[in-house]
């Protein structure tokens, strides 16, 4: 009966292991989402946010504005007319009153009508340009007809003015011929002529009609004549 206990003891150690090995612990040990190189739920992005992101960086973002632009139809550029016309040559035809101051002492002056033609020449559309002038005046002087001609040259500049108008100006060198013939001196004599005047019209037209006034500088028997000149025709532009 002494060995009662130790019997006991075994006979209950045999029953332990008996019901380790019926009922065996499959059970894993418990691990982390991080573990797995998974992010904890209060890090991972939204299915949205990601699809947002992901499309941001296929297509990256536009300005809307420029969706708008590139949708709408071209629009025409508007059209931008130079400051002056795109033709380069003037001719002009018209009529021309002429005063002509004779003499001081003593005081001999006439009124003189004729005709007035001219030429001038722009390059490239600029604001200076050359021109050519030729102008007959009819008149009567001690009862007898009188001529008085100038043929001139020289430089010319223009300014252009609102409603397609252009204002020039011109300083020109030239040679006179008077008639009639006097016992005071020649007939012929160099002269020049400043002035200016404007061409009125569309800018966009062949025509236009201009008024100029002159001053003409000449020296007839021995002394010096300074004549005003008033001009007005019809420009042509091409």
């Amino acid at each position: 009966m002494r060995h009662a206990p130790v019997l006991l003891g075994a006979i209950l150690v045999f029953a332990l292991n008996l019901n380790a090995q019926v009922n065996p612990n499959y059970s894993l040990p418990q691990l982390s989402a991080a573990d797995f190189g998974i992010s904890p739920p209060s890090l991972i992005t939204p299915p949205e946010t990601t699809d947002v992101a992901l499309a941001n960086t296929i297509l990256p973002a536009a300005d809307p504005d420029s969706f708008a632009a590139s949708s709408s139809e071209p629009q025409e550029r508007p059209s931008v007319y130079g400051v002056f016309p795109t033709y380069a040559w003037r001719a002009y035809a018209g009529y021309s009153f002429f005063r002509f101051y004779i003499a001081s002492k003593p005081n001999l002056t006439e009124n003189m009508n004729g005709l007035d033609f001219g030429i001038a020449y722009y390059p490239h559309s600029a604001w200076y340009g050359v021109e050519g002038q030729f102008f007959l005046e009819l008149g009567s002087l001690f009862g007898a007809s009188s001529k008085f001609a100038l043929v001139s040259g020289g430089p010319r500049f223009r300014w252009s003015a609102p409603r397609g108008a252009e204002v020039w100006g011109h300083a020109l060198i030239g040679y006179t011929h008077f008639l009639p013939q006097t016992a005071l001196g020649t007939q012929n004599a160099f002269a020049f002529e400043v002035g200016g005047g404007a061409d009125l019209g569309s800018r966009r037209s062949r025509f236009a009609i201009r008024l100029e006034g002159d001053l003409v500088g000449t020296r007839y028997f021995g002394t010096y004549q300074f004549s005003p000149r008033f001009a007005g025709g019809i420009v042509y532009k091409y």
